[in-house]
């Protein structure tokens, strides 16, 4: 084999990096068609194929991702170093994209964001909000916020969010309407409003005031896949829901829910942190992520 151009394997990083030929060329001050032959190039001489191409967009194949993994860091390393000696500072700047919940900024308030733009005028931010756990190098994400316990998914990550606890809680006019249950059997009475499930049951482990444990399914009348949609539905009196206390905490002070069963509880989601492994993160994407676990922390205390 030929000595490999590792312009070639940064421009290859730079690819990924921008989704297109034709970005990372102007990224760079290269036509779109020199990117793509001298990535032809680079798999000739390796003798893989690295990205699927189409009419509507490139898709890194297995052998593209592996090397994305290995070269990424010290590429974007050199490249963002450069950038900050010809600039003489390391002012953040660019496109921070981030991926939340659907649901994020019902409890991430957008003058925070606005505030941040305001300290950071060179940067930009690209939100992406789903449900779903966004592939963090397929969709160029740059920090990701999800719920639940750490996966051991290659990425950096940190807690941004206790685990907590989430409790059943109801609207007066429900309760008015159709009793206080006492008893964890006499939930079974009761209508609920829970996050949407394969199938109508869903399957709550509880934890009593004891320490004891128990397990109730209930058969939701309303699902959906946000906290702020079920948050909603409780409200209105729809039914019983089983909600984080962040979520309720104001409406359980304003007294427009009250719990239900208070000594039985559930470990909470909490919520992470992630970002790709990079040992050197760009300084826009560190001041986002130090603004949003400040923020974010705050509605703990």
């Amino acid at each position: 084999m030929d000595h490999l151009n590792l312009n070639d394997i940064a421009l290859f990083v730079q690819v990924m990096r921008h989704g297109s030929f034709a970005e990372a060329g102007r990224q760079l001050g290269l036509p779109s068609n020199t990117v793509s032959r001298r990535i032809q190039d680079l798999e000739s001489q390796l003798g893989v194929r690295l990205l699927q191409r189409s009419t509507r967009k490139l898709t890194p194949t297995g052998a593209g991702l592996a090397l994305h993994a290995r070269c990424a860091e010290p590429v974007e390393g050199l490249f963002e170093a450069s950038q900050d000696l010809m600039l003489g500072h390391e002012e953040p700047r660019g496109v921070v994209r981030v991926a939340a919940p659907a649901d994020f900024f019902d409890f991430f308030a957008m003058p925070w964001v606005a505030g941040f733009l305001q300290s950071h005028p060179r940067v930009s931010l690209d939100f992406v909000l789903s449900d779903a756990n966004t592939d963090l190098i397929a969709e160029r994400i740059d920090v990701a916020f999800r719920g639940g316990a750490m996966e051991d998914s290659g990425h950096v990550g940190r807690a941004v969010l206790p685990e907590g606890e989430e409790g059943l809680v109801a609207s007066p006019t429900y309760l008015a309407a159709r009793g206080v249950p006492t008893t964890l059997a006499e939930l079974a009475a009761h209508a609920f409003v829970a996050f949407s499930r394969p199938g109508r049951s869903v399957s709550w482990r509880m934890r009593g005031p004891d320490g004891s444990e128990d397990e109730i399914k209930v058969t939701p009348c309303f699902s959906a896949n946000t906290a702020q949609v079920l948050r909603k539905a409780t409200l209105a009196g729809i039914g019983i829901a089983l909600l984080p206390r962040p979520v309720i905490r104001r409406d359980l002070d304003a007294g427009l829910v009250v719990p239900v069963l208070p000594g039985w509880t559930r470990r909470g989601r909490g919520l992470h942190v992630l970002y790709p492994s990079r040992r050197h993160l760009p300084a826009a994407v560190t001041a986002f992520i130090d603004l949003a676990v400040e923020r974010l922390r705050e509605l703990e205390a």
